[in-house]
């Protein structure tokens, strides 16, 4: 009297289900493709550039470093390079501190 009949029912039919969960993942695949195009690429193309200017910095070079120190280079080495900041003044920074290379006569 309390208890309710149940009544069997008949799986419903199997077509499309693939095609449903590919369509469910579209959106995350979208998201990441959009991601890498926003954030992961221009950071990589960046850090290349920068690994390319660290290679490229020769002594006599006026730079600018991360601590926002401006100098030139007085000695090169191969993970530090010291930096004049004054007439007989020098410091010892790493190579990846260097931000930004000076056009030449800029430090004076």
């Amino acid at each position: 009297m309390f208890i309710s009949q149940a009544f069997a029912q008949t799986a419903p039919a199997a077509t499309g289900s693939t095609e449903s969960s590919l369509m469910s993942l579209l959106p995350l695949v979208l998201m990441f493709v959009v991601l890498y195009f926003i954030m992961i690429r221009p950071q990589m193309k960046r850090q290349k550039e920068h690994k390319a200017l660290i290679e490229a910095l020769a002594k006599g070079d006026e730079i600018v470093t991360a601590g926002g120190m401006i100098g030139k280079v007085a000695k090169l080495g191969d993970s530090y390079l010291h930096v004049e900041i004054a007439n007989g003044v020098e410091v010892q920074v790493q190579r990846t501190a260097v931000v930004q290379v000076l056009p030449k006569g800029t430090v004076k």
